[in-house]
């Protein structure tokens, strides 16, 4: 018996249970397909929202508190699993006319580092970038990135080296209750026992919370990537331009993405977005023409309304927590939603107020 079952191995769920492993906490991780392999695997692993002034505050302040911890927590995974998250400082170029002026209030606001900046540094900035009809452009030179797959294989080894478990292809089927009170899960395989349950089931996270009669206003929202394989250093920022954006990893690899699709749990890819996704691409860096797409792929997001997550203890059923909801920003709110959801299930000071988070907000 755990003394907390983590419901959801993606990397909601894998900080979640990191942050109360730090605490001396008993914890399992159980998800029903791979670790990590659904919408985790799939993103861009931006350090940022993208147009961030578009999200209400509670976002911004999920996204603030964990960027600021972003380097210790990626340097401590190396250090302790030998696995390199690949955190990169890229910088984050945003070709948005429109949007000068929310974001400088937003800057201002939030006492974040950005210019408006004219072609000339635009150039200086992203030598491989087209020529844009704009002269202007926003930069956001402290936002950094990191490389999502090998994020999650650090934090399961890291996990595994504390002692905790964490299980894949575990299909959870219902919930143990006994006087109102969460105390485990059924499974096909038997029943797994816990003093507290938390779901970070990602886009199931509903789905599974209806079984209890519990409603949270999270969907599957799946986007489709693509990815390119370029010199080392030939790109050099991630650049954002008509919701397209373009990733430059270490190796030389570029993603592009990404769709917004509400086809419920349908994973499939097509050619018309495949196609679109290309054109997009050329666009905003004429030379990926010459370079070959290597990937294509979808993952579903945890759609939510404007975005909020829900980080809470349920109302109703004693021992029952939820961490789901994070939308496109699972990677930048992780951090501080898994902290967030440690101190709510040890019953100590949150690092934030908690009513923004509740499922019956």
């Amino acid at each position: 018996m755990s003394d907390i079952l983590i419901v959801g191995g993606g990397i909601i769920g894998l900080l979640t249970a990191r942050e109360l492993a730090l605490s001396g906490e008993k914890v399992t991780v159980v998800d029903k397909h791979g670790i990590g392999t659904e919408s985790s695997w799939a993103g861009g692993g931006i350090l940022s929202p993208l147009y961030p002034w578009r999200y209400a505050d509670p976002v911004t302040s999920l996204a603030s508190w964990g960027q600021r911890i972003y380097p210790e927590l990626i340097e401590d995974l190396k250090i302790k699993t030998g696995l390199d998250p690949e955190l990169e400082h890229s910088g984050l170029l945003i070709i948005e006319p429109s949007e000068f002026e929310p974001a400088l209030a937003w800057a201002k606001k939030w006492q974040q580092k950005m210019e408006i900046i004219e072609a000339s540094a635009i150039e200086e900035i992203e030598p491989a970038l087209a020529k844009q009809e704009s002269e202007k452009a926003i930069w956001l030179p402290e936002v950094k990135q990191v490389r999502n797959p090998r994020f999650v294989k650090s934090l399961r080894k890291y996990l595994e080296l504390q002692g905790m478990k964490v299980k894949e292809n575990v299909h959870v089927t219902d919930f143990i209750i006994k006087d109102n009170q969460v105390c485990g899960v059924k499974t096909p395989e038997g029943e797994l026992l816990a003093d507290k349950v938390v779901v970070a089931g990602g886009a199931w996270s509903a789905d599974l919370l209806q079984k209890l009669n519990v409603v949270i206003k999270v969907e599957p929202v799946k986007g489709q990537m693509i990815l390119f394989k370029t010199n080392p250093g030939s790109i050099k920022r991630i650049v954002l331009s008509q919701d397209r954006y373009v990733i430059p990893r270490r190796d030389g690899r570029v993603l592009v993405g990404s769709s917004l699709e509400y086809a419920g749990f349908d994973k499939s890819t097509s050619e018309q977005v495949r196609e679109e996704l290309c054109n997009e691409a050329i666009r905003i860096i004429p030379e990926l023409e010459k370079a070959n797409v290597e990937h294509h792929w979808a993952g579903l997001r945890p759609g939510s309304p404007d975005g909020i997550p829900y980080i809470c203890e349920h109302p109703e059923f004693k021992g029952l927590y939820i961490n789901s909801g994070h939308f496109r920003n699972g990677v930048v709110l992780g951090p501080a939603s898994a902290r967030l959801m440690a101190d709510i299930v040890l019953q100590r000071e949150t690092i934030l107020n908690t009513d923004n988070y509740q499922c019956n907000r």
